[in-house]
């Protein structure tokens, strides 16, 4: 019942009048359902124009999570999430929802395998009202080395198999009569590591040949991501999903690429459209052991009118200009608006991230941002000449060289038309490789063993 319609009903709903909108939950009006599917965990959000009050219970065997909202009706925007379950959604199997009790709805998720639920709710905040999250984690999180690993694998065996021409038309025809000859014997060599046949992983090179054992790793972040949707251009442009293309190309460029005879390899914070906390970009980064971290953005303000990309570094002692402190206060509230469970997030990794920065770091951090500014003044307009700094906290890292990079503002309508165009993301993803090439050619990275 709205108030609305207690005003109607007179004075014998005067106590009711007196409750707050908080106290009347079974008021509710669902506004909208998402689902962000993700290696990483799954998210479901029910966003209402009031707080949500649940219980839920989660079944190990088989798996299932069953949460009763309470105070709510069966209404047609929750039975909008059925349809919201896309078959690669790699935690949940099936979605029910019905009305369970005349004021409680019941949603059920059949779960793929077991998982460690986290149900909380939000605060409004700019562009959302209420919303009940539930996030779905596996039990066995997805280690970001070993996925860097795989895929570097992955990429030396497709090479071995396009240095076959002929094996390769005959596994792409396999219904075509052939006769019994010798095996085609492997390449060598693929870049610099051999492929055995009955093994299938690389063994150490051979004397001859030069070192591979140096991986460079540059872990790519593409700013915000499903909750939080980034800047939003005059066209409805979304930022999170142009900095996703301009990461994956650039990514393209940087696992074909080589500097003083090491492997470049690039490892993404997200590659897909799901929301990743900014502590936990950090983490990534570090654990996949990153020799540079590059966060891609697409700045945005009040007016039309600024334009040109940037490129920050992390500052410890204030912000280099107004525009830098207001860029960083913007971005670190990519928590709020993505969606944070406030209640399982460790105090002391939010300390960690405001104590661990390092003088080293900072000034590798400059020093790759100069190169990259170098870059991007030959395909556009720059926003400033020099490096900013501002204390962004994903760029927290100790030691990690990191930088964040707007790329254009996405709020400037002409410069939110080149940001959509594949030409401009081409020519963005070829200066920022320029930048990393020229950094690693000036400072190589030190000798680290790394075990593929």
């Amino acid at each position: 019942m709205k108030r609305r319609a207690l005003l109607k009903a007179g004075a014998h709903a005067l106590p009711l009048l007196l409750l707050g909108r908080a106290e009347i939950a079974w008021g509710a009006n669902v506004v909208a359902v998402r689902m962000w599917p993700a290696p990483d965990y799954s998210r479901v959000t029910i966003e209402s124009d009031t707080a949500l009050q649940t219980t839920q219970n989660f079944v190990p065997n088989p798996p299932r999570l069953a949460v009763d909202i309470h105070g709510l009706s069966l209404q047609p925007e929750l039975k909008e999430l059925v349809n919201e379950l896309k078959p690669d959604d790699p935690n949940i199997a099936r979605v029910r929802v019905a009305q369970f009790t005349p004021d409680t709805v019941r949603l059920v998720l059949d779960l793929k395998h077991e998982v460690r639920p986290q149900v909380f709710t939000l605060a409004p905040i700019a562009p959302y009202q209420n919303r009940l999250v539930l996030d779905l984690y596996p039990t066995v999180a997805p280690d970001p080395l070993a996925q860097l690993i795989n895929e570097r694998l992955r990429s030396i065996e497709n090479q071995v198999a396009n240095a076959d021409p002929l094996g390769q038309w005959l596994s792409q025809n396999p219904s075509t009569p052939t006769r019994q000859t010798p095996p085609l014997r492997e390449p060598a060599h693929v870049g610099q590591a051999q492929i055995t046949p009955e093994r299938g992983r690389p063994p150490a090179p051979a004397p001859s040949e030069p070192s591979a054992q140096r991986f460079i790793v540059v872990a790519l972040d593409p700013g915000h991501g499903g909750e939080d949707p980034g800047a939003i251009g005059p066209n409805g442009t979304q930022e999170k999903d142009v900095v996703l293309q301009i990461a994956r190309r650039l990514r393209e460029r940087i696992n074909r690429s080589r500097v003083g005879g090491n492997t470049l390899r690039a490892f993404m914070t997200r590659d897909a459209d799901f929301f990743v906390p900014l502590h936990t970009r950090v983490e990534k980064a570090r654990r996949v052991q990153a020799d540079l971290f590059i966060s891609i953005h697409a700045d945005a303000f009040t007016s039309p009118d600024p334009k040109g990309a940037s490129v920050f570094a992390l500052s410890t002692r204030g912000a280099s200009s107004a525009m830098a402190r207001w860029m960083a206060k913007k971005e670190n509230n990519a928590d709020l608006v993505g969606g944070l469970n406030v209640a399982v997030h460790d105090a002391q990794v939010k300390n960690a991230m405001l104590d661990m920065s390092t003088t080293a770091q900072i000034n590798d951090s400059l020093k790759v941002g100069t190169s990259m500014l170098s870059e991007l003044r030959q395909i556009g307009n720059l926003h400033k000449p020099r490096v900013e700094q501002a204390g962004f906290a994903v760029l927290k890292a100790p030691d990690v060289p990191s930088v964040l990079v707007e790329t254009a503002f996405i709020s400037n309508p002409e410069e939110e038309g080149r940001l959509r165009s594949t030409e401009y993301q081409e020519a963005l993803a070829d200066a920022l490789m320029a930048g990393i090439i020229r950094y690693f050619e000036a400072h190589p990275p030190a000798p680290r063993q790394r075990v593929l």
